[in-house]
């Protein structure tokens, strides 16, 4: 059974930093693409950082050069380190994986991804 577990998250001030991690279990981890999500209130769950099945990426134009996703393979875990952050990044982070071979590209709706953590709140004051 396919489980993902995030931590990481926290309160922090606009300009801080924090690393999100998602330990997952249950599958073959390089047989799958995995990402990073956010969801704010009142808004759509959006892409944040994607890693694809080949070992390409992908980020959303808001976080580029702020956010940096990586993983280890021999921990089965994936990681978002955020910098620079800002009131704008405030919302729930969810961590998703979906079987198959994908490039980054192809991976940035929610819709492509068929397992969801329960998520881990990051939220940023000024």
């Amino acid at each position: 059974q396919v489980q993902l577990l995030e931590s990481g998250g926290g309160s922090v001030q606009s300009g801080g930093s924090l690393r999100l991690s998602c330990e997952a279990s249950g599958f073959t981890y390089l047989s799958y693409f995995m990402g990073w999500f956010r969801q704010a209130p009142g808004k759509e769950r959006e892409a944040v950082a994607v890693f694809g099945s080949d070992g390409s990426t992908s980020y959303a134009d808001s976080v580029k050069g702020r956010f940096t996703i990586s993983r280890d393979v021999t921990k089965k875990t994936l990681y978002l380190q955020m910098n620079s952050l800002i009131l704008e990044d405030t919302a729930m982070y969810y961590c998703a994986a979906g079987y198959g071979a994908r490039h980054a590209s192809y991976i940035l709706r929610a819709h492509n991804y068929g397992y969801w953590g329960q998520g881990t709140q990051v939220t940023v004051s000024s």
